[in-house]
């Protein structure tokens, strides 16, 4: 796709209550326009008028969030809106998760979006929200989205264990997904997201592509599930690594992660909020580190029935998978190996083996991967990957550990790279120690700390 565009185009958005189904349109210019088709399975018969007022509240915010993902094919200069313009709080939240949402996006096409993203807005603000006053509109009990890897797992059985009413939700359902949902034995519900055919026409000819903050699409799509099914809280499994930007380019934390940060954590339950009263949006291991969580999965003995399905691999969700070994994990990206790492300190060495097949750490092969875990020679990897110190820490730990100290990387790591650190007990203490910033409720709070 070599041509330019101009504008931009939220063209419409609907929702059909006996379906169950939302329709987005976008439009590049005259010349492409996006259907998104968005599936809610077995919608209520009788939708309450309250809970079908609050969806139509929320459905603007997913077609501004979701239309992220059509944009970035051409990043237009101009943005114009077709349907009612979003108020002025919106329309910030809506530059600021444009602009740091496509950071990575932006810096591997050479852009700078800040400038360029202008979203029009309307000088009211918006109504009161609904249910505002009353004391229980939707029913005390959660959602809980599932991934099919070791933090969504995580959550899962710490919520179960404390008597939590919960139903496991996920947007679209790989196989790793299924075997995670039926494994645990909680009931759950699948979405279907089906972007439209045309971007991928035009990202095979071409049109800019890379990283999109899923998160936050994804956020919005549960916010909507949540009053549709009738539940007051969405629990995300979002970790305090996802805060930390992988390098700082000019005035942006080009971060990874940043729809699973705590700042659009924030932002996006103020949204809900304004719009929803009683809607709740958070993450239950926001305060932990990537090795508590690690730590966590690998010593909870109702864990140990998910080995031989869980897998936190990307492979596994996407579209076209390429890679020709046949287990859950690749064994050859930056997931597979901080994974892998991760949970060697508090894990059996024999149990780790027989979920990831070989063990990584004695594959001269892997050491550039692993280095950039620790941040040797590199930014971090652009994956859902923990703190550069988490790595270190974990390392460190295995050079202690006499059934580890023989492999390759470790061995490599004890001899040239443990002398030039310091502090690393110091670190440990820190990450294995809960952090105050997060948003739980007080009852939760007592789950993890």
């Amino acid at each position: 796709m070599s041509r330019s565009f101009e504008c931009f185009y939220f063209k419409a958005c609907q929702f059909d209550a006996k379906q169950g189904l939302i329709t987005l349109e976008y439009a590049l210019d005259d010349e492409h326009v996006f259907c998104e088709e968005i599936q809610f399975p077995n919608p209520p018969a009788q939708l309450p008028a309250k809970r079908l007022q609050a969806i139509e509240r929320l459905l603007p915010l997913l077609h501004f969030i979701a239309g992220i993902s059509y944009y970035k094919a051409a990043v237009p200069p101009r943005i114009a809106i077709e349907t009612a313009l979003p108020d002025p709080e919106t329309a910030a939240f809506l530059h600021n998760l444009y602009w740091q949402g496509l950071g990575e996006f932006a810096w591997q096409n050479g852009l700078d979006l800040k400038a360029r993203l202008q979203f029009p807005a309307q000088t009211q603000d918006l109504a009161p929200a609904v249910f505002a006053g009353e004391k229980q509109a939707l029913q005390r009990r959660s959602l809980l989205p599932v991934g099919g890897g070791k933090d969504s797992i995580v959550s899962l059985e710490t919520l179960r264990a404390s008597g939590e009413s919960l139903t496991q939700i996920s947007v679209g359902n790989p196989h790793i997904i299924r075997q995670v949902e039926r494994s645990s034995g909680l009931p759950y519900i699948v979405v279907q997201r089906r972007i439209s055919p045309l971007l991928l026409k035009l990202n095979a000819q071409g049109a800019l592509n890379g990283h999109v903050p899923i998160s936050a699409i994804l956020a919005s799509i549960l916010a909507i599930a949540a009053v549709l099914y009738d539940y007051d809280r969405i629990v995300m499994s979002n970790e305090r690594s996802a805060n930390v930007g992988n390098f700082r380019q000019g005035a942006l934390d080009v971060n990874h992660q940043y729809s699973k940060s705590l700042d659009f954590e924030q932002q996006m339950q103020q949204q809900l909020a304004r719009r929803v009263a009683g809607l709740h949006y958070f993450s239950l291991l926001r305060p932990l580190s990537e090795l508590d969580i690690a730590r966590r999965f690998a010593t909870m003995p109702s864990i140990q029935q998910y080995d031989s399905v869980f897998s936190s691999c990307n492979r596994n969700h996407r579209l076209h998978n390429k890679s020709n070994h046949p287990g859950n994990w690749c064994l050859d990206c930056p997931k597979c190996r901080f994974v892998f790492l991760a949970l060697a300190p508090f894990m059996p060495q024999a149990r780790l083996l027989k979920i990831f097949t070989k063990n990584m750490l004695d594959d001269p092969a892997q050491q550039d991967g692993f280095d950039a875990l620790i941040g040797v020679g590199q930014h971090k990897p652009f994956e859902c990957v923990g703190e550069v110190e988490e790595s270190q820490v974990a390392f460190y730990l295995l050079s202690q550990q006499a059934d580890w100290q023989q492999s390759y990387l470790v061995k490599r790591f004890r001899a040239e790279i443990l002398p030039g650190l310091n502090n690393l007990e110091t670190l440990l203490e820190t990450a294995l120690r809960p952090a105050q910033a997060h948003q739980l409720p007080e009852d939760y709070w007592d789950l993890i700390s």
